[in-house]
């Protein structure tokens, strides 16, 4: 059950996979979409400031990688100084913000990363979402950064709904082996949220336990699933090698098998 707040909640970013996750948590909150643009300071300011939240949710983003990786000035925009506008109108009317974050603001030189870690990115991605995390530190005010990874759940394209459309159609599936984090199961992690918000300011890292390949992943879902390396494959932006979120300030989430589990019981339903 989600606590109550004395004033409206609004969720930035409400278009996408977790926005929407969030809305079925909050269902009288604000949504915003494409409605909003985040990289226009004024309307931020003004939108924040005439609503007058209590609670905000920013998942607004750019995170397609290897698109960040092509225009890299459009993911500064968006992702590190869209990040500071809201931060900034949120302190300017004491709004509790929950700024969500990714794995990738880490290079992998580590077998797992703790929230007090300082970020190194290794593409431009990663740099954008450390330059939010940045200016949401700068805005001051009442913030949480949340850090999470690899979301995947029912009636969503992602990379587990993009594996089991490959195995229907092609014999092998070629998934990387040699690239290491940990999966998100969006329901559970919307749910846990609210918690976050009502912690004490600071950064928080939220991803189911256990760190596991692509494939790794993929072969628990799929019976063709096939190991390749990053050497084999053709991206644009370079990804860490291991960029596995170690969650020590708030009660474990499950195990990601628990989760793909239930997340497999209800495409199943679905089908």
């Amino acid at each position: 059950m989600v606590a109550p707040v004395e004033g409206p909640v609004l969720i930035l970013g409400a278009a996408g996979r977790l926005g929407r996750a969030l809305a079925r948590v909050y269902p009288r909150a604000v949504l915003t979409g494409h409605d909003l643009e985040i990289t226009d300071g004024a309307a931020v300011r003004e939108f924040v400031a005439v609503l007058r939240p209590s609670l905000v949710y920013n998942c607004a983003a750019l995170t397609d990688v290897d698109a960040c990786e092509e225009d890299p000035a459009r993911a500064m925009a968006v992702n590190g100084e869209g990040a500071g506008h809201v931060a900034r109108a949120c302190a300017r009317v004491g709004a509790v913000l929950v700024h969500l974050s990714t794995d990738y603001v880490f290079g992998g030189a580590k077998d797992g990363y703790l929230e007090s870690d300082g970020p190194d990115p290794v593409n431009a991605y990663g740099r954008s979402k450390a330059l939010g995390e940045a200016r949401v530190r700068e805005a001051g005010g009442d913030w949480r950064i949340v850090r999470t990874s690899r979301l995947f759940g029912p009636g969503e394209n992602d990379f587990a709904s993009q594996m089991r459309t490959r195995s229907l159609v092609k014999p092998v599936v070629p998934v990387i082996d040699d690239e290491w984090s940990r999966f998100t199961y969006l329901p559970e992690l919307a749910g846990r949220l609210p918690g976050v918000a009502a912690a004490p300011p600071g950064v928080y890292h939220l991803a189911n336990e256990g760190a596991v390949s692509w494939y790794g992943f993929a072969r628990e879902l799929i019976p063709n699933a096939a190991p390749v390396t990053v050497g084999q494959c053709r991206r644009r932006a370079p990804r860490p090698r291991c960029a596995s979120l170690r969650n020590t300030k708030l009660p474990p989430m499950r195990h990601w098998r628990e989760a793909l589990s239930d997340y497999v019981r209800l495409v199943a339903g679905e089908a």
